[in-house]
């Protein structure tokens, strides 16, 4: 499964991610849990649920596993 964010030369890009969506990515990429997550970025726990459901459904993953391979190949 190889997703991408949405670059010029891609055939089929996924949807392009938010700032803020990528960095939620990126911390939970990173082994944080939402806990700390929502400290780094001065939100809720609430608001980072919210953003990962946003990033799940634009690029149809369900798992964080699947996300972390996804910020990985991606470089994040």
């Amino acid at each position: 499964m190889d997703h991408t964010l949405a670059t010029p030369n891609t055939a089929t890009p996924a949807p392009a991610l938010a700032p803020r969506e990528q960095e939620t990515l990126r911390h939970i990429a990173a082994g944080r849990t939402y806990l700390q997550t929502a400290r780094r970025m001065g939100l809720s726990t609430h608001t980072v649920d919210a953003y990962l459901r946003r990033i799940r459904a634009k690029l149809d993953i369900n798992t964080t596993a699947e996300l972390t391979r996804l910020a990985i190949s991606l470089g994040m």
